[in-house]
């Protein structure tokens, strides 16, 4: 069984298994809970049958304004996620299906649905279908709109950057290979208050309690094992407060106020489907929207409002962000904000940055997520545009920001996002070689299909273009100072399926 030592925990907890160890970890966080105002909580408000459509019930996107124009974001919530993964040991049954969805109704009774409250999405993985009646798994799954011999769930694959055995990848700290795990279940608890992950997953545990009344936890027979359990945090300035609380040498160089440990708000509404009312969150879904349809499915199926989910595990090299040789020493050139602007986004860099570019950041930690096209990336490899070279008099560098590299297949040709992030960051000992707690990202994207994450994480790692245009290494995007240990794609089924899909079916 997988555990993890809880990613804010001072100590290891092993007794309790999974579940008690995210329990542990919550209890011993820095981070209060982060109640805010709920957005939109109207009698009329219903929960989507697309699982993770919560914009509804989100605080309402704001206006910075930076140096390079007015930017909206939105942070509204929810603060926390609890990631639980689980093996079932045999195949569910119609009783196991009727007991997941009394757990979930229990859960939605006692925390209203919303950031103060509770969201819970459950997915599952190619395991489980694989346990069913493959004739009624492939009638119910969508297949490709451009190739109907292939599903629209497939699993996932490593990527061109990821350590691989004979790859010949390398990372500076952490060379971890990746793992392309095989779980059945992946349950994702999403709320503003650390208080009441921690009940639910005591609730999981066997607690009998939710929201301080007596009510039954579930009661699956043996079905499921718990096997991971990850937290992420995403509020305003909690990077920072972790980093205090763990004194972590570069706490100095984190930008207040910011969401991510990298520094740069991830939070633009035009960044993911269901951000503007311009781009709806159906363009993601199997049945598709005004922008988009990838498959074919249609309005109507059985998992017409869902969607592919990739959840991957990555390390943070942060001491190789800031350039720091070692935790004591001081940040170097590559670490300058300059450098991480270009890194982040795309070269040459959007905007100078502070006189002093590490301290606080060195420099606005909201800038627009601008599309540049899908051939930008291609054009600053070449060395169109960029800076000068200066080890190479008379040439423009040659490198490719992160969002470059993204863009070539992330978008519709009008600059639309298909996909759906709900990423963070983290802070934990899994997979880390030493046993350190160290800066996660918990990555968990919603898509219109598995190869379109697959294409659209090959064309951000850009090693085509970086053979092709020799970029070095140094110069590729985010790529060097990001680890990805596991890598799963989960399908999210509709709300209405949620529990246990295509079991009353037969299968």
């Amino acid at each position: 069984m997988e555990s993890s030592i809880p990613y804010l925990s001072r100590r290891n907890v092993l007794v309790g298994g999974v579940l008690a160890s995210a329990v542990a970890a919550l209890e011993m966080s820095p981070l209060g809970d982060v109640l805010g105002n709920d957005h939109a909580l109207a009698a009329s408000a219903t929960p989507s049958d697309t699982q993770f459509d919560i914009g509804a019930f989100l605080a309402a996107a704001t206006t910075v304004s930076t140096s390079l124009g007015n930017v909206q974001v939105q942070f509204g919530g929810p603060a926390f996620s609890n990631f639980l993964t689980a093996k079932l040991q045999r195949k569910p049954n119609r009783a196991d299906q009727s007991e997941l969805q009394r757990v979930l109704a229990a859960l939605e009774s006692a925390y209203a649905w919303g950031p103060n409250g509770l969201f819970t999405f459950v997915m599952y993985g190619v395991p489980y279908f694989n346990r069913l009646n493959q004739n009624i798994v492939n009638a119910a799954i969508p297949k490709k709109d451009s190739d109907h011999t292939r599903s629209v769930l497939q699993e996932a694959v490593a990527t061109g950057t990821d350590v691989v055995s004979g790859n010949g990848i390398t990372k500076l700290r952490y060379q971890v290979p990746v793992k392309i795990e095989n779980n059945d279940v992946l349950f994702m608890l999403r709320s503003n208050s650390q208080t009441i992950l921690a009940d639910v997953v005591s609730f999981f545990n066997g607690s009998n309690k939710l929201n301080g009344k007596a009510v039954t936890s579930p009661k699956f027979g043996g079905l499921l094992t718990f096997t991971g359990n990850r937290v992420m945090f995403g509020g305003v300035g909690q990077p920072i407060t972790v980093a205090k609380a763990n004194n972590l040498p570069f706490t100095q160089f984190l930008t207040p106020g910011q969401p991510m440990w990298m520094g740069f708000a991830d939070q633009q509404t035009d960044a993911s489907a269901g951000g503007t009312s311009s781009n709806p969150i159906s363009n993601v879904t199997f049945a598709g929207g005004p922008d988009s349809h990838k498959s074919t499915a249609k309005k109507g199926d059985y998992f017409d409002n869902g969607s592919i989910a990739h959840l991957s595990h990555n390390i943070l090299d942060m001491l190789q962000w800031f350039d720091m040789d070692t935790p004591t020493s001081a940040p170097d050139d590559d670490g300058v904000f300059t450098e991480r602007v270009q890194y982040m986004f795309h070269a040459p860099n959007l905007t100078p940055g502070n006189t002093d570019q590490f301290t606080n950041g060195g420099g606005e930690g909201i800038l627009p997520n601008q599309f540049r096209g899908t051939g930008y990336a291609a054009q600053t490899a070449s060395g169109q545009g960029t800076n000068p070279d200066a080890n190479n008099p008379g040439q423009n560098e040659h490198r490719i920001g992160h969002l470059s590299g993204l863009q070539r297949s992330s978008r519709t040709s009008s600059g639309k996002a298909l996909h759906v992030r709900n990423d963070g960051p983290g802070y934990d000992s899994l997979d880390v070689p030493d046993g350190s707690n160290q800066p996660k990202l918990q990555f968990i994207a919603f898509v219109p299909h598995a190869d379109f994450f697959r294409d659209m994480r090959a064309n951000v790692a850009a090693q085509d273009l970086v053979k092709q245009f020799n970029v070095p290494d140094e110069d590729n995007g985010l790529e060097r100072f990001i680890t990805a240990t596991r890598r799963q794609n989960y399908l999210c089924p509709p709300r209405r399926h949620r529990a246990f899909p295509l079991i009353e079916l037969g299968a």
